[in-house]
């Protein structure tokens, strides 16, 4: 399992801070011989919160409840087993000092639409239809036709967020040196 994904080139950007596709998927292979079935593929919106409660399943240990996860195994869905799951998932980037071009970032991503949210001047929001725009190129945010999916899907990102504390933005001491400074060293 990779842990993020990575744009090169794409959408204009050399980095993995963004909600893009890109950014946001990780690749992960799973080998179990007698537990799942070779060529299976999952397709449900799995997370990285998903992967220890998976990996404790499949140990068969219970978490504490005390660890208070956020995620779920999908240890069924790997060995084959319809089971209810999430129909979208949230992202969430927040502003870092070191990388100071790179504005907070929200996103809500169902099967087929993603709504992105920037918190910075110079951040146009997004839109995409997933299954008519896989590669996320044409930004849909001023369609009239998709305005109220678009008012749905903010509100349901920001209750989520609202939820979670994750409105609470953080702000940290400096650390280390920031990106956009390096060249400046001689």
């Amino acid at each position: 399992m990779g842990d993020n994904g990575f744009a090169l080139g794409e959408h204009g950007f050399y980095d993995k801070r963004d909600a893009f596709e890109e950014s946001i998927r990780i690749p992960m292979l799973a080998y179990a011989p007698g537990w799942i079935k070779p060529e299976t593929k999952v397709t449900q919106l799995v997370q990285n919160i998903d992967v220890a409660p998976t990996l404790l399943a499949a140990a068969g240990v219970q978490p504490a409840r005390q660890a208070k996860m956020d995620g779920r195994s999908f240890l069924p869905l790997l060995r084959g087993t319809p089971i209810p799951w999430r129909d979208h998932i949230l992202y969430e980037y927040y502003w870092e000092w070191n990388f100071p071009a790179t504005p907070t970032v929200f996103a809500i991503r169902t099967e087929r639409y993603k709504y992105i949210f920037y918190h910075g001047m110079w951040d146009h929001d997004g839109f995409y239809d997933l299954e008519t725009d896989p590669h996320e190129r044409h930004n849909l945010i001023n369609v009239p036709a998709y305005s109220e999916q678009i008012k749905a899907m903010k509100q349901q990102l920001f209750d989520k967020l609202e939820a979670g504390d994750g409105l609470d933005i953080p702000a940290r001491r400096p650390a280390g040196e920031r990106l956009d400074q390096r060249k400046n060293r001689r």
